[in-house]
């Protein structure tokens, strides 16, 4: 059990202890879900997060480079599928809608590419879509697509040919956490502390089969970071591409190999917060484990290439090359083109700890960027 953390008086914070007080502790995916999804009071429902005047910066806004050599990896995708038409263009998790932008502007390059799709960005936030649909108006490649489209959740897209992206979309789905004691695994759970919120542990074990087998030799105070919603989703793509041709691309932070460690954290104003100070004011994420999504969704009938770093990929895929074409361009911003180029894809930077996922659908041929 650890000392009680400090919270605002907020009302996330008043209804997560009003919550406390029926039903006892939550569990931590419990708390993740309402502090960034609760329909009125939840982080991602009625802002803009991203960029310099919010809390973080993601790869599409650092660079529209990153957009487009997506989505000419969907037109290739495509291509190799035999060109379908309609085919079901889906972003995860879209943010402001400047990645599907920069896809749609790339995909021109494919000819029929535009024309077979049909759109769709997965968005639960009313005030995301609003910027996804300004944004997208205003690019005139999503005139020659057949729809578009916003849904809820993966499950809601009509069956049929599937290119599917999700760019930091899993990290902020929520984790269980479970801690080693003397007495075996117990789940973390959040509960009401002195004047905030604080960490305590269950009194009983965890149900047999949710700790995975590859944390069974582990020390005393492990912990162990479980994500059934992503195991759930991994499982929905695998038995999608199963049923129709497709690719899924999955590009996130996050671990090659499982294992075990605390990854949760929080993010405001760009710097890094207490996980538990400011529910609803603050970005909380958790790394991927890359090796347990890709289990799952091998495990469904899906074909599992990578990962690799972000930074391979994308110099793979010609980022040199289109950052060379920009800078030819438009000399005027050569050093802001080869910062981007540089955060993207440096090892200190982004290039490392961003990871690249591809599921395809059996039979098809290996993607760029894993061949």
């Amino acid at each position: 059990m650890t000392a009680p953390m400090t919270a605002p008086m907020t009302a996330m914070a008043d209804h997560l202890r009003d919550r406390m007080a029926d039903q006892g502790p939550l569990t931590l995916a419990e708390y993740m879900e309402d502090a960034l999804t609760h329909p009125r009071l939840g982080y991602y429902m009625g802002r803009d997060p991203f960029g310099r005047g919010g809390d973080f910066v993601t790869a599409p806004e650092i660079s529209q480079i990153f957009g487009e050599l997506t989505g000419l990896w969907c037109a290739v995708q495509w291509q190799a599928m035999g060109c379908p038409d309609p085919v079901h263009l889906v972003e995860l998790g879209p943010g402001r809608g400047t990645m599907m932008a920069d896809v749609l502007r790339a995909g021109r390059g494919a000819e029929g590419f535009l024309e077979s799709l049909d759109v769709s960005l997965v968005e639960i936030s009313p005030a995301l879509k609003a910027q996804q649909e300004d944004t997208l108006v205003k690019t005139p490649a999503i005139h020659a697509a057949r729809s578009l489209n916003w849904w809820n959740d993966f499950s809601e897209i009509p069956e049929g040919p599937l290119l599917a992206v999700a760019n930091e979309f899993i990290d902020a789905l929520p984790v269980r956490q479970f801690q080693m004691t003397p007495d075996g695994w117990r789940e973390r759970l959040v509960g009401p502390g002195d004047e905030g919120f604080r960490f305590v542990l269950s009194d009983g074990p965890p149900p047999e089969g949710v700790i995975p087998p590859v944390f069974k030799n582990v020390g005393e105070d492990a912990i162990a970071e479980v994500r059934p919603r992503a195991t759930a989703l991994a499982q929905a793509m695998a038995g999608r591409l199963q049923r129709n041709p497709g690719a899924v691309l999955i590009i996130d932070y996050g671990h090659v190999e499982s294992a075990p460690g605390d990854t949760l954290q929080a993010v405001k104003g760009h710097e890094f917060q207490d996980p538990l100070g400011e529910p609803g004011e603050a970005d909380l994420t958790a790394h991927v484990d890359f090796a347990e999504f890709g289990r799952a969704a091998e495990k469904a009938g899906a074909r599992v290439l990578g990962p690799v770093s972000q930074g391979a990929f994308l110099l793979e895929l010609g980022l040199e090359a289109r950052a060379q074409a920009l800078m030819t361009a438009a000399p005027e911003h050569q050093k802001e083109i080869e910062q981007a180029v540089h955060r993207l894809t440096a090892g200190e930077a982004m290039g490392r700890l961003f990871k690249v996922m591809a599921l395809t659908s059996p039979g098809l041929p290996a993607p760029p960027g894993f061949e």
